[in-house]
């Protein structure tokens, strides 16, 4: 992304690539801080156990989910109990209407597949899986079978996460994006699906190699991501790509074409 566009994105939408273009130093946690830390946890395991009990109530397939998931919905809502309930009794339902099988096999989505756009490989320095989509392969095609597409990439990244992580972090490449590759439907859909389905999955996303023409599709799509996820966006400058990658990513860690050591793998053969 030139500097230019940077500061396009960066009037237009309020946020770039940091506040102040320096790390933050980590300074010690008083003792009263790490009192109020422990509080807040006390209050959060107390919440997960009301709304297990909740959703448990309403829906009895909620008892096979442990409670990291409702943990992960709580936070989504900010710790309301009821607005996360009715996400999560939202999600039960989904899951059993679009994966009534409890997966999604490849032979559910061969022409998505087939356009080889999803691939993961690596992680970055805090354990997190590294996804790499890559937005010019991205055809308008059948939208539910993108959804499952979706679905299955998110699926399979969540069952490669180390057991201390629960988040993963995306790369959006947009290489040779043009107006043949604006899906605003599909883009809604898999927006939908990561947020309301798999909220606090995302751990930071990285648009890179941004055209001037994606500006419009962006500004469609931009009203309807969270507040939490447009904090874990960031939209890359060519010439610092590699450098801002590498604040989070060691090189035998990073994809090769960004300049790391290992090869992308496509989604379906990870």
């Amino acid at each position: 992304m030139s500097s230019y566009l940077r500061k396009k994105f960066q009037h237009t939408f309020g946020y770039g690539e940091s506040q102040n273009g320096k790390d933050e130093i980590p300074y010690a946690e008083s003792d009263a801080e790490t009192d109020a830390s422990d509080t807040d946890e006390q209050i959060e395991s107390n919440k997960v156990g009301i709304m297990r009990a909740l959703v448990e109530k309403q829906d009895p397939s909620a008892k096979g989910m442990d409670d990291q998931m409702i943990r992960r919905f709580l936070r989504a809502r900010d710790l309301d109990i009821e607005k996360a309930s009715t996400m999560f009794l939202k999600f039960l339902s989904w899951r059993k209407d679009f994966v009534p099988n409890g997966s999604v096999s490849p032979s559910e989505i061969p022409n998505e597949l087939a356009h080889n756009k999803l691939f993961m490989q690596g992680q970055d320095k805090i354990g997190r899986p590294i996804v790499v989509a890559f937005g010019g392969r991205h055809k308008q095609v059948n939208v539910d079978e993108f959804k499952r597409l979706v679905t299955y990439t998110l699926d399979k990244v969540c069952s490669r996460m180390p057991n201390e992580q629960e988040k993963f972090v995306a790369i959006g490449d947009l290489e040779g994006w043009g107006y043949a590759n604006s899906d605003i439907r599909g883009y809604l859909a898999a927006l939908s699906i990561l947020q309301d389905c798999y909220p606090e999955r995302l751990g930071k996303l990285f648009i890179v190699h941004v055209p001037y023409i994606f500006m419009t599709a962006w500004k469609a799509i931009y009203p309807f991501i969270d507040r939490k996820t447009k904090k874990k966006i960031i939209f890359v400058e060519n010439k610092k790509l590699r450098s801002t990658l590498q604040r989070d990513v060691d090189d035998d860690q990073l994809p090769d074409i960004y300049g790391g050591k290992l090869p992308l793998v496509p989604i379906q053969d990870c």
